[in-house]
């Protein structure tokens, strides 16, 4: 059974090896930069299973100081949302739902703080076609692109408008075979 759990510094270790074996897929990050996320954070959750790390998601309410240019765009495009800055699976726990339940984790927790929408990128290049695909079966909708890392990669910035009826089950609806082997 899959627990979510607020994520804390005794977790930087492995959560900051799961980002790393994710690089090119999200951006690479340090400890001093995971206990930034700590702070400013509106969630930063784990989800584990048998005390086994499956997951992770950082993410940021709006009005955030935060220098990503592509959080800067959602915050020039839009309002009330719940920025997905990165999610990810373990290698272990994917195809097992992971994606989707941190997902229907993010919608309730965005609902409750009275927030509109989810925003997140995924990279165009280098290419993330198994979480451009995945994110396409959520209900998430391509808003944008733009170029960041002085041209060295591209992201579709998507936006999926949340409503009372967004549920676990929206989210639990996917079919496992839609939901990529690599994504994370």
């Amino acid at each position: 059974m899959f627990e979510f759990c607020q994520a804390g510094p005794a977790d930087f270790p492995a959560l900051l090896a799961l980002n790393e074996a994710s690089v090119p897929h999200v951006n690479s990050i340090d400890t001093a930069q995971l206990a930034r996320f700590l702070a400013q954070a509106t969630v930063f959750v784990r989800v584990v299973e048998a005390g086994q790390l499956a997951g992770f998601a950082i993410c940021l309410g709006t009005g955030v100081a935060y220098a990503s240019p592509n959080y800067q765009w959602f915050e020039r495009n839009t309002t009330k949302f719940l920025y997905v800055d990165r999610i990810m699976v373990h290698p272990d726990f994917r195809r097992r739902g992971v994606a989707r339940r941190l997902y229907a984790e993010l919608t309730a927790r965005a609902l409750d703080l009275g927030l509109q929408r989810l925003c997140c990128e995924v990279n165009l290049m280098p290419e993330n076609p198994a979480s451009l695909a995945l994110h396409q079966q959520l209900g998430f909708a391509q808003v944008g692109a733009q170029h960041t890392t002085g041209g060295a990669k591209e992201v579709a910035l998507l936006i999926k408008e949340l409503t009372k009826e967004s549920s676990i089950e929206s989210f639990m609806d996917v079919s496992m075979d839609l939901v990529p082997d690599n994504y994370s």
